[in-house]
């Protein structure tokens, strides 16, 4: 945990969120900002500053945030098993946050190229 980290301070509980999964390694809120109908952002725990900053030792978490996206982008009605899921890495990219973070969104049809 990093104490100026604001997704670490929504992780401890000292920031309120709508948190709508949750397991031992990996915690999933709303967007306060969403860009879709469904606009869910997909956290580790674990404080990892950016994909540039994963190790070996980080590869079953991630596993793990693709199993809680597939889970609950199979599994809300809205999605319909259609949804995309993004990270950005860096402030040029779009990572605005320095925690790393995976963006669930969907609930409707969405345009590529997205930026």
């Amino acid at each position: 945990m990093s104490d100026n980290c604001i997704f670490c301070k929504i992780i401890s509980g000292s920031i309120p969120s709508e948190k709508v999964h949750e397991t031992q390694n990996i915690v999933v809120f709303k967007d306060i900002n969403p860009v879709s109908p469904v606009h869910l952002l997909i956290v580790p725990k674990k404080h990892i500053p950016s994909i540039n900053d994963l190790s070996g030792e980080d590869a079953h978490l991630m596993g793990d945030v693709f199993r809680v996206a597939r889970e609950l982008g199979t599994t809300i009605e809205e999605l319909e098993k259609n949804y995309r899921v993004i990270i950005s890495t860096g402030p040029d990219a779009g990572q605005v946050v320095p925690h790393i973070h995976f963006h669930l969104i969907g609930g409707r049809k969405l345009t590529w190229p997205p930026g």
